[in-house]
């Protein structure tokens, strides 16, 4: 066999092993749109199927009249979105302070940066839900975002990816008389666009799927996050497995449009930003 046949046998060989291994990976996603396409009946019976005996879209329609779910999904935005956006520059500037600045304490900072990043958020669960009880804030949406604006993840990351950006650029913007802020908003924050939209998307994608914070934080449904309401349909007794898997696909576009958006810019972030 030639080398050209050789090379074109492995390359077919490798496809093959890649969409198999996609499809894989992506089955529980086919079988959650599917299952949303039919009743609990035909999901529950045996032996079970992927395509539906029994097609339905009834799912969908139930789902907005047995829970606020438009209001939910509101809200999800509301607190997904502004806490991404936020946390995106007060993290990329607490990131840049630990990278580039020299102060007193700055190696203490970081080795408290580390341990939150290492602490379960269980453990800050009832501490928060006290100082927003103490601040009214229990049960709104500014008690939702105002904890979640910065963490720990968000800073080490962005961190990892000043430091592996050359200084020359810094240096010759303070040789023009240009302070630390006006380097770090005009000359260095440009070129962090891959990390920003890959912390977006984690940021983004992890205060939408969150389930335990808002369960804390809310006592009434139309308050609460998209995540909160599906949990309505999953009871101690039983669970609409139609709805839950009905609003799972609804709650998943937004996730999949912005992996869409910025997946060039993930795969390069992932390629650059290395943990030393």
């Amino acid at each position: 066999m030639s080398p050209k046949s050789r090379a074109r046998t492995v390359n077919i060989l490798l496809s093959i092993s890649a969409t198999v291994i996609a499809l894989a990976v992506l089955l529980p996603v086919i079988w959650m749109v599917f299952a949303s396409l039919r009743p609990d009946a035909d999901i529950l019976r045996f032996p079970p199927t992927i395509l539906p005996r029994q097609w339905s879209l009834d799912s969908y329609q139930q789902v907005f009249t047995q829970i606020p779910f438009a209001r939910l999904y509101a809200n999800s935005v509301i607190f997904a979105g502004v806490v991404t956006v936020v946390s995106l520059l007060l993290d990329s500037m607490a990131g840049y302070a630990l990278a580039r600045l020299k102060f007193r304490g700055s190696t203490v900072v970081l080795v408290v940066v580390l341990v939150m990043l290492m602490m379960p958020i269980q453990v800050t669960l009832v501490p928060l839900y006290d100082v927003m009880r103490h601040l009214g804030l229990v049960d709104t949406l500014p008690g939702l975002i105002v904890p979640r604006i910065s963490n720990a993840f968000g800073i080490f990351f962005m961190r990892q990816f000043f430091l592996s950006l050359p200084g020359d650029l810094e240096d010759a913007g303070r040789v023009d008389g240009a302070g630390e802020f006006r380097i770090f908003s005009r000359l260095v924050l440009p070129l962090t666009r891959p990390a920003l939209l890959t912390l977006g998307l984690f940021q983004f994608q992890g205060n939408w799927n969150d389930l335990i914070w808002p369960l804390v934080m809310t006592n009434n449904i139309e308050n609460g996050t998209l995540p909160a309401g599906l949990a309505l349909f999953a009871g101690q007794n039983s669970t609409q497995y139609s709805l839950v898997m009905a609003g799972s696909v609804l709650a998943l576009l937004p996730i999949v449009v912005m992996f869409l958006l910025v997946q060039r810019s993930f795969v390069e972030s992932v390629a650059t930003t290395g943990f030393r």
